[in-house]
């Protein structure tokens, strides 16, 4: 385990709050290592844009996912820079990469035409 920052209870809060939701934590996982498009997690989740959007919405406000713009497409990727980074490191290491859910999304993890 890295060195935690210390931080206040409401901003932990916050923190897990974003994490919490099964969606957000799994693509989380997947941001851990990749830079994804949100029209690949439209088809890793096959979930709506507008949904997807609201995830990373929620994750970005707490600060755990960076977003680059590249013409009209958004990519996002885990902010290691974040103080919550150690934190939400020590959560995601908790899923093994044998989870079902996690190889299934992982198996649906192509490029897809948008980008």
């Amino acid at each position: 385990m890295g060195t935690v920052l210390k931080q206040s209870a409401a901003d932990v809060t916050t923190c897990l709050k974003a994490v919490s939701d099964p969606t957000r934590l799994m693509m989380m996982k997947l941001v851990e290592t990749n830079e994804l498009c949100v029209c690949q997690f439209v088809e890793m989740f096959d979930m709506s844009q507008p949904a997807i959007s609201q995830h990373l919405r929620k994750l970005k406000q707490a600060g755990l996912v960076k977003e680059k713009r590249r013409g009209q497409w958004r990519f996002y990727s885990m902010n290691k820079e974040s103080v919550h980074a150690v934190l939400v490191t020590d959560i995601l290491s908790c899923i093994a990469e044998s989870d079902p859910h996690l190889k299934n999304l992982r198996a649906k993890e192509v490029p897809v035409d948008c980008c």
